[in-house]
C-alpha cells in the first residue's frame, strides 16, 4: 500500500505526458510573400496538449540553407519567455532574413537537455521549411545532418486529408524501425507575447501518435487537419551518450498542411 502511495505522489509530480516534448522552429506562415526578416520563436515544449515547457539554452547551431548556402544565424538569437497552459520556461527569439525567391531550410542543433524523469539527455535536431513566391529549390535535399527526416512531399504546403511521407536518416543512411512520435501544434505560440493562441484541438487518447520507418526508413502519415504537423524519429541519431548518460538524439521536422478551398 505505501509502494502504491508513494508510486501515484511520484506521478501526480511529474508533468504532463499528454503529447510529447518537441522542438519548435515557429514562424506564423511557412509561405512568404514579400522580403524581409521573419520573426523565430525557439521553444521546447508540448505543443499538442499545451503542456509543460522546457527551459531552452542557447543552440549548439542555428542556420538557414537557401539555395544550397548555409547562412548562420546565431547571432539573431536572443533569450526570451514563452508561457503555455502549465508553466512558462526559457525560450528564444530571432529573425529569419527571407529576400530571395526559393525555398528557406531552417535549421536549429539544440544543446543536449537533461529528462530528470527519464534520467537522460535529449537532443532534438529540428528543420522546418519556408518559401518565398511558390519557387522549390531546397526542400527535397538532404542537409547533411547528424540525423534528419527528408521529407517526400513540400513541406510547406501538404494538404489536410493527404498524406505526408519521409525518410528518417542518421549519417546519411537510412533508419529501419525507427519510432517517429506525430504532433499537431494544436496551440500555436504569440509571436507578439509569450502565451499562445486559442487551443485547436484536444490531446489524442492513447497519448502519443507513434509510425515506425520501414526497413528504407521511410513512413507515411495521414494528415486529419490543417495546421502544423511535427514527426520526431526518436534516437535516430549516430550519438548516444553525453556527460556520461543516455542521449537520445533525435530528428524533428515540422510540415505545414492547408487546406483545399
Amino acid at each position: 500500500m505505501k509502494k502504491t502511495l508513494l508510486a501515484a505522489a511520484a506521478a501526480i509530480s511529474i508533468p504532463s505526458l499528454a503529447g510529447a516534448h518537441f522542438l519548435l522552429n515557429y514562424t506564423e506562415t511557412a509561405m512568404i510573400d514579400r522580403p524581409g526578416d521573419v520573426p523565430v520563436k525557439l521553444i521546447f515544449w508540448h505543443p499538442q496538449s499545451n503542456g509543460h515547457v522546457m527551459d531552452l539554452e542557447m543552440p549548439q547551431a542555428f542556420y538557414m540553407i537557401h539555395k544550397g548556402e548555409k547562412v548562420d544565424l546565431m547571432d539573431r538569437l536572443q533569450p526570451s519567455r514563452f508561457r503555455a497552459g502549465e508553466n512558462e520556461g526559457a525560450a528564444l527569439t530571432g529573425s529569419v532574413p527571407v529576400k530571395r525567391s526559393g525555398d528557406y531550410v531552417l535549421v536549429t542543433v539544440p544543446q543536449p537537455y537533461f529528462e530528470e524523469s527519464e534520467d537522460k539527455y535529449i537532443q532534438q535536431i529540428t528543420k522546418v521549411f519556408l518559401n518565398r513566391n511558390e519557387l522549390p529549390t531546397d526542400w527535397d535535399q538532404p542537409v547533411g545532418l547528424k540525423t534528419e527526416i527528408m521529407p517526400l512531399n513540400k513541406p510547406y504546403n501538404v494538404i489536410a486529408g493527404s498524406t505526408f511521407t519521409g525518410r528518417v536518416l542518421s549519417g546519411g543512411e537510412p533508419v529501419s524501425g525507427a519510432e517517429i512520435e506525430v504532433e499537431y501544434m494544436a496551440a500555436e505560440p504569440r509571436l507578439d507575447g509569450d502565451g499562445t493562441k486559442p487551443v485547436t484541438a484536444a490531446p489524442m487518447p492513447g497519448g502519443a501518435i507513434v509510425a515506425i520507418s520501414d526497413a528504407n526508413g521511410y513512413f507515411t502519415f495521414g494528415i486529419a487537419k490543417a495546421g502544423y504537423w511535427g514527426f520526431a524519429a526518436l534516437g535516430s541519431g549516430p550519438d548516444t551518450e553525453f556527460e556520461g548518460k543516455e542521449l537520445s538524439q533525435d530528428a524533428v521536422i515540422w510540415i505545414r498542411a492547408h487546406n483545399l478551398e
